[in-house]
């Protein structure tokens, strides 16, 4: 029988992934407001919710969590060839391939998530500051940045809205 990908049980597990590893929606929802409350202050943790399950339902976005959480486990068990077992388990700062994967969920809502996860990235809020934690026995090479680009990336889903819901504003009070 011919390969044929099941997209639901690809999102179910991509959810149930992240909870697994201790990251809720509402974590990412909250990253999400940190990033974007200062340039709408009638923001609310509801809108970043919805933008944060916006992401998450991008095949893009599911693929790189499978993908990311999949080598953060196979660190953790030692299932890795060395030097790559070394590299991801120890975070190596000159392994960019965890930022290179996470940059794959940032552009897909432009390139003003590329700015926001840059900058969430070196301050590691939020959760983020669990999940770069290196001292406990769970390895997020990946999974930290995989949070803070679905992040970003909800951050400028949010921005884009909220630009064209002010133009929408605009053109309606010209035409009065």
């Amino acid at each position: 029988m011919p390969y044929n990908l099941n997209s639901e049980k690809v999102a179910s597990a991509a959810k149930s992934w992240l909870a697994e590893r201790g990251v809720k929606v509402e974590d990412m929802a909250e990253l999400t407001f940190f990033l974007q409350k200062d340039y709408y202050p009638t923001l609310t943790m509801e809108k970043c919710v919805e933008s944060v399950n916006a992401v998450i339902e991008k095949r893009e976005v599911q693929n790189a969590i499978l993908t990311g959480i999949q080598l953060d486990i196979l660190a953790e068990e030692g299932k890795l060839l060395p030097p790559l077992q070394e590299m991801i388990e120890h975070d190596e700062g000159l392994y960019g391939c965890d930022e290179i994967l996470a940059l794959s969920i940032v552009n897909v809502y432009g390139s003003i998530g590329f700015t926001n996860f840059g900058y969430i990235d070196k301050l590691k809020p939020g959760i983020l500051k669990m999940l770069n934690d290196k001292s406990g026995p769970h390895k997020h090479t990946f999974l930290d940045d995989i949070v803070g680009a679905i992040a970003a990336a909800a951050s400028s889903r949010i921005a884009h809205r909220m630009q064209a819901e002010k133009e929408a504003l605009q053109r309606a009070a010209e035409s009065k």
